[in-house]
């Protein structure tokens, strides 16, 4: 009696354990599948943390972050599902022993200020970060030490259609999202937003004190400098970064800046309260834009000359490069100058486009959409384009969970009305031949 007890306890348990982690895994992937450049500057992040970014190759970062997505996404499938149980357990175990000591080495050291595990979906402090893992450590031993405990959703005939499918959708959905924009924004400035209202701090609020610091060179000398004390045009631009001088709270959007390029003169006010419509051509290192696109880009430009519209470039790039991206592109439009990290947030392509009106953020774009011609055939005011896209998240998970969970209802359906039906008249088959057998022996 105690034996059959103690076996529903650990199957129970097993399986609870097997849940949980399923949960984990499948939501860390899908967030990191999103939005798969996210979990590349959070990875870049980690090697020029430890000082091994200049190791690798570019590519890899990005390559890691698919793959991850990928694994973490499909250990979710399998343990949920009950399948592959020896792959999907040790797969786990691996990754949470790998994660934890890691994830006790950032809280202890704080080399970045949250480990990317859930992306920007759910960030978490390093030390809650730790917790967490080590409560699925505990999971994932559980799992792996009574795997056959855990209850099998599929037989073993159609699991690897399951498996398969698994891992396609979540390459394409990655792929989809690098080749466009993130399916589901849970950054701060998604549409929608005004950036502004993002910028406002609640009554009685400390805000965190941030500095712009400017690193200029003249005669071979570099200095840095902020904008009480810009120089004159005799100094060349090099870099510009966003320094914490003291911590405080900090609004959603704590970090949004520009300054005219050539004049040094800070503009942020006067481009979020424009009345008018305004483009925003975003590229983080303008050396490193896609320029397959640069006549549809001049053209959004001088239809924006046209109508009155404000349209600025915001880049991280020194003068030099922007003065080559203008010589190759034939670009006409203002640059203004912004923290790399505040672009990259902003928007995840380089480049990419954003219309505001009055710091309201109205659509965004990947340099793989931006409106041509035939969209761009009336003023903003008159056509859809100039309206606020509207962006339902239920809708988009329920379009997301069409396109996964239905193929796989469709399996299982094959599964138990041909599977297992097969499997239970060739089982009553050879109980009857048994039974048969017994008789003619007596």
């Amino acid at each position: 009696m105690k034996d059959k007890q103690l076996h529903i306890i650990l199957k129970v348990w097993a399986n609870a354990c097997r849940f949980l982690l399923a949960a984990a895994f499948t939501f860390s992937g899908f967030v990191k599948a999103v939005d798969p450049l996210g979990s590349q500057y959070k990875i870049q992040d980690y090697l020029e943390a430890f000082g091994m970014l200049s190791w690798f190759p570019s590519f890899l970062p990005l390559l890691i972050a698919v793959a991850l997505s990928t694994l973490e996404f499909s250990v979710g499938i399998l343990l949920f599902f009950g399948i592959r149980k020896n792959t999907a357990t040790t797969l786990a175990l691996l990754l949470m022993a790998f994660m934890t000591p890691l994830t006790l080495y950032l809280a202890l050291v704080n080399p970045v200020s949250d480990c990317g595990c859930f992306g920007d979906a759910w960030v978490l402090t390093n030390w809650q970060t730790f917790w967490k893992n080590i409560l699925l450590l505990i999971a994932a031993l559980s799992v792996f030490q009574w795997k056959q405990q855990l209850i099998r959703f599929i037989s073993a005939k159609t699991e690897w259609l399951v498996s398969l499918y698994t891992v396609l959708f979540v390459l394409a959905l990655s792929s989809y999202c690098l080749t466009h924009l993130p399916i589901l924004d849970f950054r701060p400035y998604k549409i929608g937003q005004n950036i502004l209202q993002g910028m406002t701090l609640p009554p009685g609020a400390q805000p965190s004190v941030y500095e712009s610091v400017f690193i200029l060179e003249k005669n071979g000398k570099q200095q840095e400098f902020t904008l009480e004390n810009y120089p004159d045009s005799t100094w060349k631009f090099i870099d510009t970064r966003t320094v914490l001088k003291k911590k405080g709270y900090e609004p959603p959007i704590h970090d949004f800046s520009i300054t005219e390029q050539k004049t040094g003169e800070d503009i942020t006010e006067q481009v979020l309260t424009d009345m008018n419509y305004t483009f925003l051509l975003v590229a983080q290192r303008i050396e490193e834009a896609d320029d397959s696109n640069i006549d549809l880009i001049n053209e959004i430009y001088d239809y924006s000359v046209e109508h009155g519209y404000g349209f600025y470039c915001l880049t991280s790039s020194p003068a030099e490069q922007i003065a080559l991206w203008r010589d190759k592109t034939g670009a006409e439009y203002p640059f203004g100058l912004m923290d790399e990290i505040t672009l990259k947030t902003m928007l995840r392509s380089n480049p990419g486009l954003m219309l505001i009106k009055n710091g309201t953020i109205l659509n965004k774009w990947s340099d793989a959409d931006l409106p041509d011609e035939y969209a761009l055939h009336d003023k903003l005011e008159n056509i859809d384009l100039g309206k606020q896209k509207t962006e339902s998240r239920l809708y988009i998970m329920g379009n997301v969970l069409l396109w996964f969970a239905l193929p796989l209802l469709l399996v299982l359906g094959l599964d138990i009305l041909v599977i297992k039906r097969r499997e239970r008249i060739r089982a009553k088959k050879l109980m009857a031949e048994e039974s048969l057998d017994r008789s003619s022996v007596e």
